[in-house]
């Protein structure tokens, strides 16, 4: 069951990568607490609290005259941990695909440590820590 239960919440970490590569905040909604927190090279070392920090970012217009740039995110090591039924850390690289100024491809990583926590029947993402990217 557990495992199973780990399987899933490196699934919904990944669905959660793809709704933030594809600035889709309603997607976002689905996976995130309302009060979640957050320590995240944007925030400069403070601790955020609450989505209207991270909704800001979905709301930006794109750059005029310029194509979206593909994003892909990928999960490398993941590790799982339960600290309680109902409350699951998850760790692993991120790894980000896009291409630079000049349509050549590139690989940044940063590590991410996520805290879920079961509401009802779902789990919700409720903490976050992720390092700068490389």
């Amino acid at each position: 069951m557990m495992a199973d239960t780990a399987k899933d919440l490196v699934y919904l970490s990944q669905k959660l990568l793809d709704a933030i590569a594809a600035g889709d905040w309603n997607a976002y909604r689905q996976f995130v607490a309302d009060d979640i927190t957050c320590f995240e090279p944007e925030a400069r070392g403070q601790l955020v609290e609450g989505l209207p920090f991270h909704e800001y970012y979905f709301n930006l217009p794109a750059p005029v005259g310029q194509k979206p740039r593909p994003v892909q995110n990928t999960i490398a090591s993941p590790v799982v941990k339960f600290l309680a039924p109902d409350v699951a850390l998850v760790a692993y690289v991120r790894l980000t695909q896009t291409l630079d100024d000049a349509g050549k491809p590139v690989t940044k990583s940063c590590e991410e440590t996520r805290l879920w926590k079961k509401q009802g029947n779902a789990w919700k993402h409720v903490h976050f820590h992720r390092s700068l990217p490389g």
